[in-house]
């Protein structure tokens, strides 16, 4: 493998340009002055991604989510009654003033509290920030909580409040318990040829279902005083207690689970079924078994994501749990290591992340260093950081049968030791994902050396096995996709399931592809089916874990052109065309979560260093490293690299990046489409480091 040298010590990354990083911003340096321009920025990100990397080897950047992780913690601690008890480590309630705190910030000019920077009001969102607000003393008549009531009755009122936010209403006593879903806790007994049973909803639905399962059946409800109420957030009473249900249903379909909801309800208010108690018991024990463990499936709280973690203490306590219980405790403080308390935002704001992500972003980190040439060959510093890299993940990964081989054949996967998976957080040992394991898999392959090979091939094993009969790949489990399960009121998140998508299925193919695989493998043939068959019409691809049809349309494209699908093949031009097609005239790409809700949109947005550096490695991908196109996009990038003038600079540099990064406030991770969205605090490094070492790697094999 080429190797690409350290900017330590080198000369600046101005001098080996031969200009500036500022005069680079505003204008694209000549043709013969691009690759020299290149080298110096690749090695400029090279050096910023390793100062970031930890003493033990790994990346966790911060994970940016919304308004709602700070408003739901505090509804959680006035639903448990703690808004004036100290923290489970001791720390005063004034830590709970300052996420507050950061709830105010985050509120718009118009009032309302929104997705992601420049979305459209979520009432969701904005009546519990209204309600946070409130509770904790703010003037209902103060300038911005006037403005937050007329955005909020504006948009409807809070009756238009998803599920989510109903169980927080109910739990404090503002809306009636008809307004929200009933979840029997008796679903824990249903028989796996089901069509509801759990094993066939997504695995962080599982993680919700049964907590909000015992909520809903035991109904915790905590009356405030009316002085705290939020009867002037509803618009129209008679909706107010009732249930919403999701929109856009069949007609028909939405008759059935109304009124399989009232009988449900009927059926609660004489009791439950005969068998509700052991229902409670078992589910209590299903979330024990999932909560907090270590030993041979060590997890770091229910599903290791904020939601459960949040309706586990609401439950727990429901079933008469102190707080002072082992479990309880254990509970609190892994929620509460999510919080940010870094002064950066300043020091009265502590803001919370809805989970951690080392294992994704030192799977990324590693394989975006083997881009720029990087490998366990390189020179001792190099292959110092490659080696602590590797070396951390072979440690976590997961040789536990978690619940996603309920869907599998023992056959796919006889014995243990053959196979192995790896997790997005910490840990988190009953949900490994395809995901990560396929971009640890080739980011280990890829660094090479024995053991990490032989990881690699374990985890390719373990992919192989998870493959869906669609040819596809899902998140956390092989499934089928069950359209009916999307009409359940409870799945107004928009992910009651995780069917086959095309960036995952792409992203597998790429990892297999590393790992010898080829069109002539049937697995291989099968997914690329799969994939040609979701192409949308303009030629790109629909981006369910990035934002959206860019994110997409690479990931779908580059793993069969690896895997040997022809470059000049009639639907992937189509996709080159696309990318092509929405490049911006500074060579630059942005793409918004708008697209979301209106598809019209595709493939426009501000512009953005992960969303340029995703298109410019497809373009380098299907027309080659001299495309003008490329050059262009390339170029962006190198022109509005940080700068060292740039890291003290809060204006250019709103999040302290070292020099060497990009700067980047748009959200460009999805979590739930249409409901939630993520930005990762990485990626605006370590993509646009691998799309550069790509295009210097390129051109050191075909020089202009």
């Amino acid at each position: 493998m080429t190797k690409f040298p350290s900017a330590r010590g080198a000369r600046s990354g101005a001098d080996a340009a031969g200009a500036s990083s500022a005069q680079l911003r505003d204008a694209a340096p000549p043709a013969g002055d691009l690759r020299a321009a290149a080298e110096a920025a690749l090695a400029r990100a090279v050096d910023a991604l390793r100062s970031l990397q930890r003493g033990d080897g790994h990346w966790c950047a911060e994970l940016e989510g919304d308004s709602i992780l700070q408003s739901e913690y505090v509804l959680m601690k006035w639903i448990l009654g703690q808004e004036r008890r100290p923290f489970v480590d001791g720390s005063g309630p004034e830590r709970l003033d300052r996420i507050v705190n950061e709830l105010r910030a985050q509120q718009r000019p118009d009032g309302s509290w929104g997705q992601y920077p420049g979305s459209a009001i979520d009432v969701s969102a904005s009546v519990k920030g209204y309600f946070c607000l409130k509770l904790h003393g703010d003037d209902p008549d103060a300038p911005h909580m006037r403005r937050a009531r007329a955005a909020i009755r504006a948009a409807g009122g809070a009756e238009r409040c998803n599920t989510f936010t109903m169980f927080y209403l109910a739990c404090l006593g503002q809306v009636s318990w008809n307004a929200v879903p009933a979840i029997p806790p008796e679903i824990v007994f249903l028989p796996r040829w089901s069509y509801f049973h759990l094993d066939k909803v997504a695995a962080w639905t599982r993680t919700m279902i049964l907590p909000l399962a015992l909520v809903v059946t035991l109904r915790p409800t905590r009356r405030l005083d009316a002085a705290q109420s939020i009867d002037e957030l509803f618009v129209d009473e008679r909706r107010r207690h009732r249930l919403k249900g999701k929109e856009d249903v069949p007609p028909s379909w939405r008759r059935f689970f109304h009124a399989a909801d009232w009988c449900l309800k009927r059926l609660h208010a004489l009791g439950g079924s005969p068998l509700r108690r052991r229902a409670i018991r078992r589910a209590e024990a299903w979330i024990l078994e999932r909560a907090g463990q270590d030993g041979p499936a060590p997890t770091a709280g229910l599903g290791a994501i904020f939601p459960p973690m949040v309706y586990l203490q609401v439950a727990f306590k429901a079933l008469g749990y102190e707080r002072s219980h082992p479990v309880i405790q254990r509970a609190e403080r892994e929620l509460d290591e999510f919080m940010i308390d870094d002064g950066r935002r300043g020091r009265d704001r502590v803001r919370i992340q809805p989970c951690f992500s080392p294992v994704w972003d030192t799977g990324i980190a590693l394989y975006a260093l083997a881009d720029a040439g990087l490998d366990a060959g390189a020179a001792d510093t190099d292959a110092g950081d490659v080696a602590r890299a590797s070396a951390w993940l072979r440690a976590n990964e997961i040789a536990f049968r978690g619940e996603w081989a309920r869907n599998v054949a023992a056959s796919k996967l006889p014995g243990d030791g053959t196979w192995g998976a790896w997790c997005f957080e910490y840990r988190n040992a009953w949900y490994p994902d395809v995901d990560d394991t396929a971009m640890v898999a080739m980011a280990l392959r890829r660094a090479g050396g024995e053991s990490n090979v032989a990881a690699g091939e374990r985890g390719v094993r373990w992919i192989l096995a998870m493959q869906n009969d669609d040819g596809g790949w899902a998140a956390f489990d092989r499934t089928v996709h069950r359209q009916i399960l999307e009409y359940i009121p409870f799945a107004d998140h928009n992910a009651m399931q995780d069917p086959s998508c095309p960036d995952i299925t792409g992203r597998v193919l790429e990892c297999l592809a590393w790992h010898g695989y080829s069109t002539s493998h049937p697995a291989v043939r099968r997914a690329i089916a799969y994939i040609r068959s979701g192409q949308e019409p303009e030629g790109c691809f629909f981006g369910r874990w990035g934002v959206n049809y860019i994110y997409g349309t690479w990931q779908a494209v580059i793993g069969p052109i690896r895997c040997g699908e022809a470059r000049d093949a009639e639907w992937i031009l189509r996709a080159g065309a696309w990318i092509k097609s929405i490049q911006k005239p500074d060579g630059s790409f942005g793409e918004s979560a708008d697209t979301y809700e209106d598809p019209s949109l595709k493939g426009t947005g501000p512009s953005t260093a992960s969303q340029t550096a995703w298109a410019s490695m497809l373009l380098q991908e299907i027309f080659g490293p001299e495309d003008p196109d490329l050059h262009r996009a390339i170029a962006w990038l190198v022109g509005t690299q940080l700068a060292p003038a740039d890291a003290a600079d809060g204006a250019r540099n709103p999040d302290g990046d070292p020099a060497g990064s990009w700067a980047e406030q748009e959200f460009t991770g999805t979590g739930f489409p249409r409901v939630f969205y993520l930005r990762y605090h990485l990626y605006r490094l370590y993509f646009p480091l691998m799309a550069l070492g790509r295009f210097v790697r390129a051109r050191e094999r075909c020089p202009s």
